[in-house]
């Protein structure tokens, strides 16, 4: 887009930046819901951000979508960060002061890679923005590429950030870069499960954990366990994952915030389904939608190891407990819901929501379309070597017995004996 745009200079100049905004992605052909999902936001959240005319903004949200687009901060109306440091906020009164340093804020926590490198860069806090940054960019390609391209360089990335923590001058250093050894532990666990190697993903997540204890954040500590039990229910090991569950809203404590319990929740939830207990499921579902809806309009998560969890999440997380309930109707009564999940970008969770979506017709009767959506989720398994959308397929056939099964489900079992990852 040519920033020269009167469109766009009239808006920034009237402080409209959601317009701004709107000019900038749909000269990059962006849907909002693209955008959110690029920016950690849901598509409401992009639409309001736009429509909010010349208001006040969150300086966060504003930068990742200005920094995503392409945008100068300053046609946003964040600061410069080549701006003399004198200058500061001469001249402003004290609300349109912390304005200022918020957007300064802001613009400073996205990756920028300059030519000149500060003499004495600030020990930890930049290494782990820089680590960081490497991190998000793995955990992005896991929804391409297959986890046994990745994992190497993930694992590799993992004794970088060992080096560097071995070198930490204090505790607060330490600390800071135990929460990026943390989140790589994390990944390399859910790399690991995805290649179907559960030992390894059992051992990285036991790591993550770990490391998150000595970062000192109980919301990382709390993301871990979470993790982990999401595993371990998968792996049919129920108990253990409701016992962690339980143990992350422990060490959160009354003031967690509400994506993370809505998150714990829907965890919980399928939890209770794969146990066969449809009331504790049903309990679980609404607490999570619930909890969605107390979440701050336009705020991006409080972590930034995942990605934004809202009502869709949840029509998801619907969808894979009817799926194992054996319960079409919440399956298919939660599709509308869920239909963003099912158009993610992200091949491999589709993969294995449209495998639940499956298991939902399967239990209505509906043969034909049943096994026609499993074979679609089978093939993105295959191309990317997916353990978990294998292995889940073949659950998804355990459902169906015949003697004399027809060429749909022939054809099926054909992919299925030809799957060697």
């Amino acid at each position: 887009m040519n920033w020269s745009d009167n469109a766009a200079r009239e808006a920034s100049r009237a402080g409209d930046y959601g317009r701004v905004i709107e000019l900038a992605r749909r000269a990059a052909r962006l849907t909002q819901r693209q955008l959110g999902d690029a920016c950690g936001l849901s598509q409401s959240a992009v639409s309001r951000m736009e429509k909010r005319g010349a208001a006040e903004y969150n300086m966060t949200t504003l930068a990742r979508a200005a920094h995503h687009l392409g945008i100068a901060p300053g046609l946003v109306g964040l600061a410069d960060t080549g701006a003399a440091p004198g200058a500061l906020g001469e001249g402003l009164d004290p609300v349109e002061r912390r304005k200022l340093l918020a957007g300064v804020a802001a613009v400073a926590a996205t990756p920028v890679l300059s030519g000149s490198a500060q003499q004495h860069p600030v020990w930890g806090a930049e290494q782990a923005d820089v680590l960081r940054v490497a991190t998000t960019a793995f955990r992005r390609m896991d929804a391409t590429v297959p986890a046994r391209q990745l994992a190497d360089t993930v694992q590799g990335h993992m004794r970088l950030v060992q080096v560097v923590a071995a070198q930490a001058p204090d505790q607060a250093t330490r600390a800071r870069l135990a929460a990026v050894g943390s989140e790589v532990a994390s990944l390399a666990g859910w790399l690991s499960w995805d290649m179907a190697d559960a030992g390894s993903a059992r051992t990285w997540y036991g790591a993550a954990i770990k490391a998150a204890r000595r970062s000192g954040d109980p919301l990382l500590i709390a993301y871990q366990q979470g993790s982990l039990a999401q595993f371990e229910v998968e792996a049919g090991n129920v108990a253990q994952g409701l016992s962690l569950i339980r143990s992350a809203r422990r060490q959160l404590g009354g003031e967690r915030p509400a994506i993370a319990a809505a998150w714990l929740s829907a965890l919980e939830a399928v939890a209770h389904a794969t146990a066969g207990d449809e009331r504790a499921s049903e309990r679980a579902l609404l607490a999570s939608a619930a909890e969605v809806e107390l979440l701050p309009e336009e705020q991006p998560p409080p972590w930034p190891w995942v990605f934004a969890f809202d009502l869709r999440k949840v029509a998801a997380a619907r969808v894979t407990c009817g799926a194992r309930l054996a319960r079409p109707r919440w399956v298919l009564t939660s599709l509308d819901d869920a239909t963003a999940a099912l158009s993610s970008h992200h091949e491999k969770q589709r993969a294995l929501l449209g495998l639940d979506v499956a298991s939902g017709h399967m239990a209505s009767g509906h043969l034909d379309t049943a096994f026609a959506l499993a074979a679609r989720s089978l093939d993105v398994g295959l191309r990317l070597r997916s353990g978990r959308v294998v292995e889940r397929a073949r659950t998804f056939r355990r459902g169906y017995s015949s003697a004399t099964p027809p060429a749909i489900v022939r054809d099926f079992d054909t992919r299925l004996h030809d799957a060697y990852l």
